[in-house]
C-alpha cells in the first residue's frame, strides 16, 4: 500500500458484491484492482461493469494477485471459510460477509489462522459501522434514555421461496437466522453485549432450515430483547430500544438506517438524520482501510471477540431450534 491507497479485490461477484463495489466509489483511497470468479466470463463482466483493472477466472488467482491488498469475500455462507482461508494463507487482508462462517469452530479456526499469519480479518457486519447506528450506541452509552430495559428488532422477507433457493438450502447455510437474524442479534449485542440467557423457537421448512424464528435474550440486572426473523413474510423491519428515561426508534430498514427518533418524557421527539450516498457499505470499507493504513489486524468496531460471541449465539440458537448444517 502506497500513497494512502488500498487496492481491493472482490471474490465471488454476485448481487451483494455489486452493491459493495458500487459503494467503493465513495471511499477515498479505494482502488478497484481485481475480481475473482469461478468463471472467467463472469469476472470479466463484473470488472468491466464497475471498473476493476483485472479479472481472474479462479479464486486462487485472485488470492495470488500481488497487487491486491484486501479481499472482500461475497460467496454464500457455506463457502466463506474456504475462501477466507485461501486469501489469509496468501497473506491478504480479508473482509468476509456475514456470518463469517457457518459455525463457531470454523470462525475460531479462521481467526486463529489470521492471527498466526499476521493479516487483517474482519466480518462484514455493515450495520455496526453505519453512522446512525454508531450514534445510537453513543447515546445509549451516555445514558440518554436511562437504563436499557427492552430491545425489539425484527427482519422478515416476503416469501415463499422455492425449495432450491439459497435461503432454503441447508447446503448453503439457508434459513432466516444466518441471513436475517444476524441483524437483530447484532443490534441487541451492540447495545447490551453478550446476554446471560438465550431462548429460541423456530418453525422449520421441509429442508430443516428455519423459516420463522423468535429469540428472547436476557441480561442482568433485568434487560430483555425480543428478536424475530422470517423468510415467510415482509415484516416492519424496524427496531426500538427502550430505557427508563426514553426510547430510540429506528424506521423500516433498521439495519441500514439514515435516521432515528429519540423520545423522552416531557420533551419533543428528536429526529437524527444522516445523509449519505450509496447503499451504506462504504463505512465498513472505510474502516478496513483505516485499520490497514494504521497497521491494525482487527477493527475495534468489529473485533474478533465480537464475531466469536455472535457465532456462539448463532450456534446456541440453531441447537435450540434443531437446525444443523
Amino acid at each position: 500500500m502506497t500513497d494512502q491507497k488500498v487496492r481491493w479485490g472482490i471474490l465471488a461477484p454476485g448481487g451483494i458484491a455489486a452493491s459493495f463495489a458500487a459503494d467503493l466509489q465513495h471511499v477515498p483511497g479505494a482502488e478497484l484492482t481485481a475480481v475473482g470468479s469461478r468463471r472467467q466470463e463472469t469476472a470479466t463482466a463484473f470488472a468491466e461493469r464497475f471498473g476493476f483493472a483485472r479479472a481472474h477466472g479462479s479464486y486462487a488467482d485472485l488470492a495470488a494477485d500481488p497487487d491486491v491488498d484486501v479481499v472482500y469475500i461475497a460467496t454464500p455462507h457455506a463457502f466463506h471459510a474456504e475462501a477466507a482461508h485461501l486469501c489469509v494463507e496468501a497473506g491478504k487482508a480479508v473482509l468476509v460477509e456475514k456470518p463469517i462462517t457457518l459455525d463457531l469452530p470454523d470462525a475460531a479456526r479462521l481467526v486463529a489462522a489470521a492471527r498466526d499469519k499476521g493479516v487483517f480479518l474482519m466480518e462484514a457486519m455493515w450495520m455496526r459501522l453505519n453512522p446512525a447506528i454508531r450514534r445510537i450506541a453513543g447515546l445509549v452509552e451516555e445514558g440518554a434514555i436511562g437504563w436499557v430495559s427492552t430491545i425489539h428488532a425484527d427482519f422478515g422477507l416476503q416469501g415463499p421461496f422455492d425449495a432450491e433457493h439459497r435461503l432454503r438450502n441447508p447446503k448453503l447455510g439457508g434459513g432466516a437466522l444466518l441471513d436475517l437474524g444476524v441483524y437483530p442479534i447484532n443490534f441487541a449485542h451492540l447495545i447490551m453485549g453478550a446476554p446471560a440467557s438465550v431462548q429460541a423457537w423456530a418453525h422449520l421448512t421441509p429442508e430443516r432450515v428455519d423459516e420463522t424464528t423468535g429469540i428472547l435474550m436476557g441480561w442482568e440486572p433485568g434487560a430483555v430483547a425480543a428478536l424475530t426473523c422470517s423468510i415467510n413474510g415482509q415484516s416492519r423491519n424496524n427496531a426500538t430500544i427502550t430505557g427508563t428515561n426514553g426510547r430510540i426508534e429506528l424506521p423500516e430498514g433498521f439495519f441500514v438506517p439514515r435516521s432515528f427518533v429519540v423520545h423522552r418524557p416531557g420533551r419533543d421527539p428528536e429526529t437524527h438524520e444522516f445523509d449519505f450516498p450509496g447503499n451504506g457499505y462504504q463505512f465498513e470499507a472505510a474502516e478496513v482501510q483505516r485499520c490497514l493504513l494504521a497497521g491494525e489486524l482487527e477493527s475495534p468496531l468489529m473485533p474478533h471477540a465480537t464475531t466469536l460471541e455472535i457465532m456462539t449465539l448463532l450456534d446456541t440458537i440453531r441447537e435450540e431450534v434443531g437446525v444443523a448444517y
